[in-house]
């Protein structure tokens, strides 16, 4: 499942899922865009990581909800390593609140990132994945979404609504090769997850067969394998990594 050379963007790459998925594509290869809004030292430490295993990387600040900062990351991304063949859509924040509380604001800034920052991406880059002999596109999307949870409808619809963005990018791509694929990891041990109650995280675990949370290295394994020649004939799904847990 080599990537090699493949140019690679990863949005929202500085920590947690995306970083596993950056420094995963670069130890198969991938020339790593690394993408991070505010965590500039963060992603440089996911930049040195991917050079000390063997790969190239450079870290791209911009702000996914901006369609003009994907498209000066697009050119950025040409400059360094040619036209971009793998594109990974992991940016996404939260705003929990019931939806009785829940403001205008909280709603449109987790859409802006979560949803509408996909589609921004993905049109800065839609012409080189396009164009490419094996493009790929990869929406990282949550088991939230296809299941709900509590306090979070902002993200749950955001969340879903990539499941309908990749199923129609699919078909809309298919007459080039290039693939679109998503993927609804479950609970994972990230930023997010630490800022939930501890109480709330063991009932949580007591729902998962695997009696652990994800990793992000167990999410980007997956991603791995989607974005590398031997998943040419998938395109369209939604594939849910959640430990067994039901959705």
């Amino acid at each position: 499942m080599s990537i090699e050379e493949k140019t690679c963007v990863v949005t929202g790459a500085s920590r947690g899922i995306g970083r596993g998925i950056a420094e995963e594509l670069g130890r198969a290869g991938g020339d790593v865009v690394v993408n991070y809004h505010t965590s500039e030292a963060q992603a440089h430490d996911v930049v040195d990581a991917i050079e000390e295993s063997g790969g190239s990387a450079i870290a791209v600040q911009g702000n996914v909800a901006e369609l003009e900062e994907m498209e000066a990351m697009s050119e950025t991304t040409r400059r360094a390593f040619g036209p971009a063949e793998v594109v990974v859509n992991n940016a996404g924040v939260t705003a929990d609140q019931t939806f009785e509380s829940m403001t205008s604001g909280e709603w449109e800034s987790v859409v802006s990132v979560n949803l509408d920052g996909a589609f921004n991406c993905i049109k800065a880059y839609f012409d080189d994945v396009y164009s490419a002999n094996t493009g790929r596109v990869i929406n990282v999307s949550s088991m939230v979404g296809l299941k709900g949870n509590y306090g979070q409808a902002n993200y749950a619809a955001a969340k879903s609504g990539l499941f309908g963005l990749t199923r129609t990018l699919a078909l809309e791509m298919a007459g080039s090769g290039t693939t679109v694929n998503c993927i609804a990891p479950g609970f994972t041990k990230t930023d997010m997850l630490e800022d939930v109650p501890e109480e709330i995280q063991e009932s949580i675990l007591e729902q998962i067969p695997l009696n652990r949370f994800a990793e992000p290295e167990d999410i980007a394994g997956l991603v791995r394998y989607l974005a590398g020649s031997r998943s040419g004939y998938m395109t369209g799904q939604i594939i849910p990594i959640t430990g067994g847990m039901e959705w």
